[in-house]
């Protein structure tokens, strides 16, 4: 595959990377509105509405409504409330004490997808970049519609300096969520128009 334009050098883009992901991940949960979806169904709904969305507003509502029902399908109020802490801790730059809650939840709640989730986040900002590739793994093999596991991979392939896996993975989430914030990190490709 060939690119219209150099991609910036790695670490160079780790920096900004690392950044734009601890923003994106670290406001996502506090930012939400609660709706409170409470059925499959309605999660597929608010799926459908964000690939149609016809503005970038409206799909941030809607974002926010989906990571909300990610973080409700919790299976008790333990597991809540260790994800939550581990939110919390990682807003503070506690990441190891993050990851040890995390390790409980996802020992403790296997198939709930965003203990996975923010494990991975966790091993990212770590630097244990094929951790977090393989807990992603696990949260899409859980919720395969996981935009943000999907670019999560995208930005870490790209760090690592596998490009073409990162865009192939940034595509992936952005046909899902068409308003994705990570959409600028789409690189031309020739012969192409994105």
């Amino acid at each position: 595959m060939t690119y219209t334009r150099a991609f910036w050098q790695v670490p160079v883009l780790s920096l900004l990377v690392i950044c734009l992901f601890a923003g994106i991940w670290a406001t996502a949960a506090a930012s939400v509105v609660a709706t409170d979806p409470q059925t499959s169904k309605d999660q597929d709904a608010l799926f459908e509405a964000l690939k149609v969305a016809p503005t970038e507003a409206d799909a941030q509502r809607i974002e926010n409504d989906i990571w909300m029902s990610w973080l409700e399908a919790a299976p008790t109020p333990e597991i809540r409330s260790k994800l939550d802490a581990a939110m919390q801790k990682r807003g503070v730059y506690e990441f190891q004490s993050a990851k040890e809650l995390l390790d409980e939840v996802v020992e403790e709640a296997p198939d709930y997808s965003e203990g996975w989730n923010q494990r991975a986040f966790i091993l990212f900002l770590q630097g244990n970049y094929e951790a977090s590739l393989e807990d992603i793994e696990r949260v899409l093999d859980l919720e395969p519609r996981h935009f943000g596991a999907l670019s999560g991979r995208a930005i870490i392939f790209m760090t690592m300096g596998r490009v073409e896996l990162g865009q192939k993975a940034l595509r992936e989430a952005m046909e899902i969520h068409p308003f994705l914030k990570e959409r600028g990190m789409l690189i031309e490709q020739k012969g192409l128009d994105l």
